[in-house]
């Protein structure tokens, strides 16, 4: 039997397509390790199957073909010297180092800031009279920390979280809760620490408007914005009609 491995990859996938429909199956497998993000211990491998069978696979560390069967290893002595091994190993750079440096830019680097909001939350206990909620939605990666801050000093009793939750769309979001009993003139506020924040922020909890009187407000103001803009059109619309219109009086 005759050397066939080709050197570039297309040729690898017609081959394969050619000996499948043979009853056989070809099988070619790049792989690309590293342990760390400097990418200095980067190694590219390059394997080829046939029917399950490792014959023959390239290391770049190496800078070689090696072969594991007779068909194997007369491939790899041909490779390793018409230039086939060189070509390879220039994957390391254009294939594994250029994929795995947008990997860590694109995805494992690659941060949202959580939307943060501090409301007041019903069902507090009868320890305590009031009860509040810091929710973070919308953040990436997972890993996040919430803390209560009161006057600046951070709260632990009376606290409790939830897991970080995952919405299905790659983001997450968390809820904790304070259960306290509040004094004259003190600030409550929640410290969220993530790695899309340069230093923990810190979100203050208002008790000058009710939350209930906060969210009439929101909705009043929205309904009339909303009927300013239904007015408006209106108006259009009607001049629209009137133009070119000759009144007549009636006897």
């Amino acid at each position: 039997m005759s050397p066939w491995f080709p050197s570039a990859f297309r040729a690898l996938a017609a081959l394969s397509a050619l000996s499948a429909a043979d009853g056989y199956f070809f099988h070619n497998q790049g792989e690309c390790r590293y342990s760390s993000a400097d990418l200095k211990d980067m190694e590219f491998i390059d394997r080829y199957y046939f029917n399950k069978l490792e014959l023959l696979r390239y290391n770049s560390t190496l800078n070689k073909y090696i072969g594991y069967t007779d068909i194997g290893v007369k491939n790899a002595e041909r490779l390793n010297t018409d230039g086939s091994a060189a070509a390879a190993h220039a994957d390391l750079d254009t294939y594994c180092k250029h994929n795995a440096a947008n990997f860590f830019k694109n995805i494992l680097y690659h941060t949202v800031e959580p939307t943060v909001e501090v409301t007041t939350a019903k069902g507090s206990s009868e320890r305590h009279t009031m009860k509040l909620q810091c929710s973070a939605y919308d953040f990436y990666p997972e890993g996040i920390k919430l803390k209560w801050l009161r006057n600046g000093v951070e709260v632990k009793d009376g606290v409790t979280a939830t897991e970080e939750l995952y919405n299905g769309d790659w983001y997450h979001q968390i809820h904790s809760y304070l259960e306290f009993t509040p004094q004259s003139g003190e600030t409550i506020e929640c410290q969220v620490e993530h790695s899309s924040l340069k230093q923990p922020k810190t979100y203050k909890w208002d008790p000058s408007v009710p939350e209930g009187k906060r969210n009439k407000v929101i909705i009043g103001a929205s309904g009339l914005v909303l009927g300013l803009v239904f007015s408006i059109v209106g108006l259009v619309y009607y001049k629209k009609k009137s133009t070119g219109r000759i009144l007549v009086p009636s006897s």
